[in-house]
């Protein structure tokens, strides 16, 4: 009777512990797949985390560049008016060196022909953004003196001029940097001058806290915000030096009017 209830309990016992480990075995397959999907969620997460940075610096840039690209468009109107007004001006000067050579009569125009040149180009300097005008306007009046001078021949006294006509019409090329003195907010101060081409100057102090731009509305220096304009002006004055490579930079444009 003992030994009856006895395999009775323990077929019971069997019976109960048999869904526990079936339990446990079953909990044990289960649990790296959810540690698995729980992985996968996470992952899902921090790549469209990255998806949507990156999609937010991407409209950053584009929008950069519509605005970059804005700007080159206007340039590049300015800088076909420019070139095409250059060029009249060169051949009109290479019609001009032809007759030299050939025509006698023609020698004694050359002398009020250049003065009146000098004179154009003195006024050109004068409306032009103010980059080294002491020494662009010095370069005209000692041409202007060469003039009355018997030694030079009528030819040379004519390459000057047109010598200082080639040197204006590569400002609109070129970047530069040159240091000076200015007043800013009162107070004379040490700066560096950037000009790039003929559509902006600017200047920065040495320590480079302050930045400023010439407004050709306003026929004056205007202080820029340091923190929109300060690294952008340092780079190009380092670009200008050719301590960098050139880059696009985000400078104030000042859009000249078109040449007639």
């Amino acid at each position: 009777m003992t030994k009856k209830v006895f395999e009775t309990r323990m077929f019971r016992a069997i019976l109960i512990c048999v869904p526990l480990v079936a339990n446990i075995c079953a909990a044990q397959e289960v649990d790296p797949v959810l540690a698995e999907g729980k992985n996968k969620t996470v992952a899902a997460q921090k790549s469209q985390k990255r998806i949507d940075k990156l999609a937010a610096q991407t409209y950053d840039i584009m929008q950069d560049f519509k605005v970059v690209n804005k700007q080159l468009e206007g340039i590049k109107v300015y800088n076909a008016q420019l070139g095409k007004y250059i060029q009249n001006q060169k051949q009109t000067m290479l019609d001009i060196e032809y007759s030299i050579k050939n025509t006698t009569v023609i020698e004694r125009q050359i002398v009020p022909l250049s003065l009146k040149m000098l004179d154009a180009l003195e006024q050109f300097i004068n409306l032009d953004l103010p980059f080294q005008r002491e020494t662009r306007l010095t370069s005209i009046a000692q041409v202007r003196e060469n003039l009355g001078v018997s030694r030079f021949s009528t030819s040379e006294k004519f390459r000057q001029v047109l010598e200082l006509y080639d040197i204006e019409s590569e400002y609109g090329n070129t970047i530069d940097q040159y240091s000076g003195l200015l007043e800013v907010e009162g107070l004379e101060q040490k700066v560096t001058f950037l000009r790039v081409g003929r559509i902006a100057l600017l200047y920065q102090t040495s320590n480079q806290a302050k930045t400023g731009a010439w407004s050709k509305q306003e026929k004056q220096w205007q202080a820029l915000d340091s923190g929109e304009y300060r690294s952008a002006t340092a780079k190009a004055i380092r670009i200008a030096k050719k301590q960098a490579a050139v880059d696009v930079l985000n400078l104030p444009i000042a859009f000249p009017e078109a040449v007639k």
